[in-house]
């Protein structure tokens, strides 16, 4: 997986603009957020296998 990091902070993940670009209706990035770097999913009403592929991804990267 690609990432970009600055001075060894995580900054984006190839990860994130693929889920945001692939599925919109399922993940956001409210501006609330913005500064955590972080995406949320519609548990609710999104897509069940792009929210689980996520959380293994970022299971992987934080384990890895």
């Amino acid at each position: 997986m690609l990432d970009w990091r600055y001075h060894g902070r995580l900054v984006a993940r190839q990860t994130d603009d693929f889920l945001l670009q692939t599925f919109p209706d399922t993940f956001s990035a409210p501006g609330r957020f913005a500064k955590h770097m972080m995406i949320v999913a519609d548990l609710e009403h999104g897509n069940a296998d792009a929210i689980e592929d996520a959380f293994i991804a970022a299971w992987e990267l934080q384990s890895g």
